[in-house]
């Protein structure tokens, strides 16, 4: 796989952790950072228009572009950004997967949590 996409927090903190686990699991050169700070909160309050739609063109860059066909959404501990629980960001992840899973077909989205250790732990939605 050559690209991979990841929306993420803009904090520096977690973007090589974010990088290196999808390299590793999903054997992709590039991983595409589309960053906010705290975007899943973003995206599932789904109230501003122009950052919603902003983060959406980028994906579709990376989907329709470099052929990306995966997405992990990324929250993190000690967000700035998005200053929620652990419960409260795993939860909006879950909501903006649903909503970035409207946009996009055959692609596979993904949660990811960030801990206070900044090691990357995959959310099972199922």
């Amino acid at each position: 796989m050559e690209f991979v996409s990841a929306v993420n927090c803009m904090d520096g903190r977690v973007q090589e952790p974010v990088i290196n686990w999808m390299k590793q699991h999903y054997r992709a050169k590039f991983v595409d950072m589309v960053t906010e700070p705290g975007p899943i909160k973003i995206l599932a309050d789904n109230k501003n228009d122009c950052l919603v739609k902003s983060i959406k063109a980028r994906l579709a860059i990376s989907v329709e572009k470099h052929g990306s066909s995966v997405i992990v959404v990324v929250g993190h501990d000690d967000c700035a950004g998005n200053p929620s629980s652990k419960e409260t960001q795993i939860s909006q992840i879950r909501d903006s997967i649903k909503l970035i899973s409207s946009w996009f077909n055959n692609v596979t989205i993904i949660g990811l949590w960030v801990n206070q250790d900044w090691q990357v732990e995959p959310l099972n939605f199922q």
